[in-house]
């Protein structure tokens, strides 16, 4: 399965879906914020940035933009309750970065995240 990045500043949502993404078989490394997931993709490579847009210190689009600087082979998504933030062409989210809103299903976050691994 996939080495996964997470960066979600809630810890009880960071929690819930990291176990629930290694319930499925994927390997997850979670941060609480986004200069954190950073130094961690100084060090170690990930398959996929799974990363929420709102957060202190550094925001999701920023760590994506930065990511995909440091691995253009990882793949990016936000999962946010800020769908629209991430997909205006003014907010220099990675263009690839795919977008999963707020609330959602853990069963829809394991789909588009093997989904995602798949393409």
């Amino acid at each position: 399965m996939a080495r996964i990045l997470l960066a979600e500043d809630d810890e009880s949502l960071r929690r819930f879906l990291a176990a629930a993404l290694e319930k499925a078989g994927h390997d997850v490394a979670h941060y609480g914020q986004g200069d954190e997931a950073l130094e961690a993709l100084k060090g170690f490579r990930f398959d996929l940035l799974l990363t929420d847009i709102v957060m202190p210190v550094m925001d999701g689009i920023e760590l994506a933009r930065l990511a995909a600087q440091i691995d253009s082979e990882m793949k990016i998504m936000f999962i946010t309750g800020f769908a629209a933030v991430a997909l205006n062409p003014s907010s220099a989210a990675p263009k690839q970065a795919k977008v999963l809103s707020k609330p959602f299903h853990l069963k829809d976050l394991v789909s588009e995240v093997d989904r995602l691994m798949a393409a």
